[in-house]
């Protein structure tokens, strides 16, 4: 109930961004249940196997787009004073996942309702029975295969945002790692190495500790004025990494290969099918999973480049927010790119003589780009929660709310420029083998 009463009192924001969670998973529950109808339909060797493997791209689109709108959300995340009254990390983690189930078993319910009005199985409503060719109209359902293809989703989804959001420890020495031990285990706040026989000098002692109580007498202000000074730790938000992810090297090794396998499934030959051609479909796959892992480098590399050659301000604020949201932002940005150049070489796999699974392709193709989509577009939303501080003293500042502006086109066409041609030539060095 409380998941519930959390869900009706959000933001209209949230609420739009679950809908869309809801649409993403009436999708996916409809081509799963295409699936099962295609089996049902076929009996016997067919490709309703493939039917249903292929399912299994938007199923994880979707759960990555859950994932992405349960970090988002504001009425699940821990703040103080809610431990009191029993809404501690792991409740509002379990909060969040009953809260994505909902959403996603909304969806599987259209889905289902979608899917029975196509076969004529609910009448009084417009098209139905429509796409009975393909969805075995006529033919009972076996309930337990429907209700575990609608299962997929919500408990998918839920599992996903729990793993994601569970309550993490700190690291066995993170508590630490401000002190410093002397000999013998003795604590002090200095790291400063003693020589032999110092212990026995108490007056070096005493003003060891004076000066302990002086750094932590003067800790207090100086964490204040780090928060008055933009571009200090204190307000920079995550801090800006030194080196670039480590993916990139990984990616780019994957991204290789792929294009390598897809060039051997050219030469061996093959049918006009992918059921025909895995070799070309594992090299396909290869060439995605290498565009991202090498997101969030090219990303951290795009903000290096934006500070280079005597920067302004404008060019040093953007770089530094792209480096220090390498992560957060290359990822999705990664999997947008995956997306775009997979589908451009699959349509020279595409068989256009089945026609009957063309809607299906269509709308498959427009789930996964679009729950991608979305996935980005809520990370940005992430990324600009997490700068709040950081914009808010820039504006205390003085800084004009047209410069920050600037910074963030400024941040995206530089994105674009490096990602656009990059998606271009995969897609070309895709497409052109697996089309000979």
């Amino acid at each position: 109930m409380l998941a519930l009463r959390l869900t009706r009192g959000a933001h209209p924001a949230v609420q739009l961004r679950r809908l869309l969670v809801a649409s993403a998973s009436a999708g996916t529950g409809f081509l799963l249940l295409s699936a099962l109808g295609h089996a049902l339909g076929h009996p016997g060797p067919s490709s309703s196997a493939l039917r249903l493997a292929w399912c299994a791209v938007p199923l994880a689109a979707t759960v990555h787009f859950a994932v992405a709108v349960a970090r988002t959300d504001p009425g699940t995340r821990p703040r103080p004073g809610l431990s009191a009254i029993g809404l501690g990390p792991a409740r509002l983690m379990a909060l969040s996942a009953a809260a994505t189930a909902l959403s996603c078993v909304l969806g599987s319910m259209l889905a289902l309702l979608v899917f029975l009005h196509l076969r004529g199985d609910l009448t009084g409503m417009p098209f139905d029975g429509a796409a009975t060719d393909f969805l075995a109209a006529g033919r009972p359902l076996p309930l337990p295969a429907v209700l575990t293809l609608l299962a997929l989703v919500p408990l998918s989804a839920s599992a996903a945002v729990a793993v994601a959001l569970r309550p993490r420890r700190p690291a066995a020495g993170a508590s630490r790692a401000g002190r410093a031990y002397g000999r013998f285990g003795a604590y002090r706040r200095t790291a400063v190495r003693e020589s032999f026989g110092a212990y026995g000098r108490f007056g070096k002692q005493l003003g060891t500790a004076a000066r302990g109580r002086r750094t932590a007498e003067a800790a207090p202000e100086r964490e204040g004025a780090a928060e008055e000074v933009p571009g200090t730790a204190a307000d920079a938000g995550p801090a800006v990494p030194l080196a670039p992810p480590s993916g990139l090297p990984w990616g780019i090794a994957v991204l290789a290969v792929g294009l390598a396998v897809e060039a051997f499934a050219s030469r061996t030959g093959g049918g006009g099918t992918p059921g025909d051609r895995p070799s070309a479909l594992l090299g396909l796959a290869l060439t995605a999973v290498g565009l991202a892992l090498a997101g969030p480098g090219l990303t951290h590399l795009c903000g290096r480049l934006l500070q280079t050659a005597r920067p302004g301000a404008l060019r040093l604020l953007a770089g530094r927010v792209l480096m220090a949201e390498a992560t957060r932002i290359g990822r999705p940005l990664g999997v947008v790119c995956a997306v775009l150049s997979a589908a451009y070489a699959m349509a020279s796999l595409h068989d256009r003589e089945d026609a009957s699974a063309g809607p299906l392709v269509v709308l498959g193709v427009l789930l996964v780009a679009g729950c991608t989509t979305a996935t980005l577009l809520t990370a940005a939303v992430e990324a600009k929660q997490s700068r709040a501080g950081t914009t808010a003293a820039l504006r205390r500042l003085g800084a004009a709310t047209g410069t920050l502006r600037r910074a963030a086109v400024l941040r995206a066409g530089a994105l674009l420029a490096l990602f656009g041609p990059l998606t271009l030539v995969v897609a070309e060095l895709s497409a052109w083998p697996l089309a000979r």
